[in-house]
């Protein structure tokens, strides 16, 4: 499948700040399943854009604008060819053993009730870490509403879990904890989904998890839409976490009144859906 991802993000301040400084994960890179066709970034501000490569080996962009300007744009816009892996992630950057990604952080920490879950779900699927796995996705996306309201960027996957409802990153964190609990390696992936129903217009990215399955390596579940990762998926940055993984993260000098709007649009390429 070839997608078109346009991703843009809007700040506007009532007081217009001296400076920003930020750092983008918004560029996809090729793997197995996945090869960029173009892809680019464009500011409204007239700044260097510096690229570089994070620790997990994402692509990063970094910028320094310099004020004052009451609106800052960042747009991104590109394509992508993709092919169903069923799930499994082969030829992606590795910078770390799997044992890493066991590390608990402050928003994939576990609490009692997700270790419970957890144990829980392991005794009733049996079998392999794969079964286990599967069974932990079909859960989760059965008992976990998606709801856009009551959380926020550093909700935990224990408040999240705790209110059983959320966004794509509070299941991806509560899939972390899980996994993690139950010690098998789990990373936050952060890119981008084509929805099926033909709605394009989305209010953000999504989020879903890679496991590490010994004899088969990395493979990715989705649990806010129930399924291993296809060819609907684009993977654009890998983390611990969200923060490690975030696609916009940096800093403000002065101002005030900052109010940000994301638009996403993911769609077929034009030329695939007349075929």
């Amino acid at each position: 499948m070839r997608i078109n991802i346009s991703h843009t993000t809007v700040y506007r301040y009532q007081t217009p700040p001296t400076g920003v400084i930020q750092t983008l994960r918004l560029t996809p890179r090729n793997h197995d399943g996945q090869h960029v066709m173009r892809w680019r970034i464009d500011l409204s501000e007239n700044c260097r854009l510096d690229q570089h490569e994070d620790a997990f080996g994402n692509i990063t962009h970094t910028f320094t604008a310099d004020g004052p300007f009451d609106e800052l744009n960042v747009m991104v816009e590109g394509e992508v060819e993709t092919q169903d892996t069923h799930g499994v992630v082969h030829g992606a950057v590795e910078r770390f053993p799997p044992e890493l990604f066991l590390r608990e952080t402050a928003l994939t920490q576990p609490d009692p009730a997700i270790e419970k879950f957890a144990d829980a779900v392991r005794a009733s699927a049996g079998g392999t870490p794969l079964d286990i796995l599967h069974t932990l996705m079909r859960h989760l996306n059965n008992e976990i509403t998606f709801d856009t309201s009551p959380t926020q960027s550093t909700t935990t996957a224990a408040e999240s879990f705790a209110l059983k409802r959320g966004v794509c990153q509070d299941l991806t964190h509560i899939f972390i904890a899980s996994a993690r609990h139950l010690g098998i390696p789990a990373r936050y992936v952060g890119g981008h989904f084509h929805r099926a129903d033909g709605i394009t217009a989305q209010e953000a990215g999504h989020a879903w998890v890679e496991t590490y399955v010994q004899d088969l390596g990395w493979v990715a579940f989705d649990p806010t839409n129930g399924i291993s990762a296809t060819d609907a998926h684009v993977r654009v940055a890998v983390g611990l976490d969200y923060l490690g993984a975030a696609p916009v993260r940096g800093t403000r000098y002065g101002g005030s009144g900052e109010t940000l709007k994301v638009e996403v649009n993911v769609a077929q390429a034009q030329q695939q859906v007349q075929s």
